[in-house]
């Protein structure tokens, strides 16, 4: 433990992205991630962070919308994927979220589709508002 204890000191540990002394990205306690330098994560690290924030997009949304506990897991899981857009993001669809409280399924989809964020991901916005409509995985 002295060496993490030391790596942190001269590295320093920061919660998010930042540029090393020479310009590089990278990230924690020195981990670069800049490929212009041969950084990078393995595919075990990222599904290490995808499932922190699957887990941490799921409470939020189970805290901001309580209805949804009662969803079936297809289109719990696509109130999970707007929520990556920020929880804030997936409260302004205020029809679309009532539309779905009422099991209107095609209303919630025409919702999500007339908005902004749909013109912003294109493909994604047609495929989650297919996954409420049908209740399958698109």
């Amino acid at each position: 433990m002295r060496l993490r204890e030391q790596l942190i000191r001269d590295e320093g540990k920061k919660p998010f992205a930042y540029q090393d002394s020479l310009g590089y990205w990278t990230i924690g306690v020195g981990r670069l991630i800049d490929q212009r330098k041969g950084g990078r994560l393995t595919d075990d690290e990222i599904n290490y962070l995808l499932d922190n924030d699957i887990r941490e997009k799921t409470a939020q949304v189970l805290n901001a919308l309580p209805f949804a506990k009662d969803l079936d897991e297809v289109r719990f899981s696509a109130l999970v994927n707007l929520a990556f857009a920020g929880i804030g993001t997936l409260l302004q669809f205020k029809k679309m979220l009532v539309a779905m409280q009422a099991r209107n399924w095609d209303e919630a989809a025409k919702q999500l589709l007339d908005s902004k964020y749909a013109t912003q991901v294109g493909d994604r916005a047609n495929r989650l508002a297919k996954q409420l409509t049908t209740g399958d995985w698109q």
